[in-house]
């Protein structure tokens, strides 16, 4: 099968296409599914530099552990395990594959328990494609924060992929959403539902003059201290990066012991229950992923990848692997 493949960590070079990799493996609880689309993201970038370092625990010490990376994708059910029960053969579905991979090939295989869900109707696949990495990400640090239906959130970064959809899903719980965006997006911005933007071209967000409860930083740019200011008495802070120092894991055994400010690690929610919720969104359209006009296919996922790390995208950046 045709497939983005590669067998050492490195830049975006150390991936190539080819026409001749061997087809994943089909457990009794497996799902065969033919991709149609597939991502490039943040996560796929740290996995092929496997960076930060402590990520070859996961993916593999000298070596990758897989040959093909890719986390998301939304393509049509080839074959069931005989032990599947909740999908079939024909079957639309969209999903999440980080740890087993996978995604930047014709063909992956995911058991019927992990992140994958039917798409909706009337949901396009390049959308349903893009609709779980960012996502997670942004639900995780939403639930970690503990934010309820009227709190006052501000959200760094709003125009990629995890903010914009922690912007879409904020608004669909009922918070006060506050973002940031280059002056470009701004209106793009306040689109997916934000009061207020901040054109972090021209101003400091750090400096508005309004307070929020919680800070969500997107894109990992600032820092709790930074941040301080911005947040009332109990105000919480997360970061989607670790940080200078990796201050972002040891801030929050810090800044519970204390009655005041904190901040709090969103590590990633990976449950049925996340893609039930993210399904249930793109279904009502309370959230549609942002895709970036850029258009790569599978033979372009180098130029991909290069995108991406420049961080200017918008949004997803989606990869055609099969014309939806």
């Amino acid at each position: 099968m045709r497939a983005a493949v590669s067998t050492r960590y490195g830049p975006p070079e150390v991936v190539q296409v080819v026409d001749d990799a061997p087809e994943p493996e089909v457990a009794p609880d497996d799902l065969l599914v033919r991709v149609h689309v597939t991502t490039v993201n943040r996560t796929d970038s740290a996995y092929r530099r496997a960076y930060p370092f402590f990520i070859r625990a996961v993916s593999g010490w000298r070596h990758p552990k897989v040959s093909v990376w890719g986390t998301e994708y939304a393509g049509v059910v080839e074959r069931v395990g005989p032990d599947v029960t909740r999908f079939a053969p024909g079957d639309r579905v969209f999903g999440y594959a980080e740890g087993r991979f996978g995604a930047h090939a014709e063909l992956v295989a995911v058991a019927e328990s992990a992140l994958v869900a039917t798409v909706p109707d009337g949901v396009d696949l390049r959308h349903a494609a893009a609709a779980t990495e960012g996502a997670h990400y942004a639900l995780s640090s939403i639930r970690r924060a503990g934010v309820k239906p009227g709190d006052r959130v501000l959200v760094h970064g709003a125009t990629g992929a995890i903010g914009s959809a922690a912007v879409q899903l904020l608004v669909d719980l009922g918070a006060d959403v506050v973002a940031t965006a280059p002056s470009a997006s701004v209106e793009l911005v306040r689109g997916l539902g934000a009061r207020r933007v901040v054109d972090f071209k021209v101003e400091d967000f750090t400096t508005i003059d309004e307070t929020v409860d919680v800070v969500l930083d997107m894109v990992g740019k600032s820092t709790f201290g930074a941040c301080r200011r911005l947040l009332g008495p109990h105000g919480v802070y997360v970061s989607s990066d670790l940080g200078p120092h990796a201050q972002n894991v040891v801030l929050p055994l810090v800044t519970r012991l204390g009655r005041g400010r904190r901040t709090v690690f969103p590590f990633p929610l990976q449950t049925p229950e996340v893609i039930a919720y993210l399904r249930a969104r793109l279904a009502s359209g309370a959230f549609t992923p942002l895709l970036d006009p850029a258009a790569y296919s599978l033979e372009d996922i180098v130029e991909a990848y290069h995108y991406v790390e420049t961080g200017q995208k918008l949004g997803n950046v989606v990869i055609t692997v099969h014309d939806p």
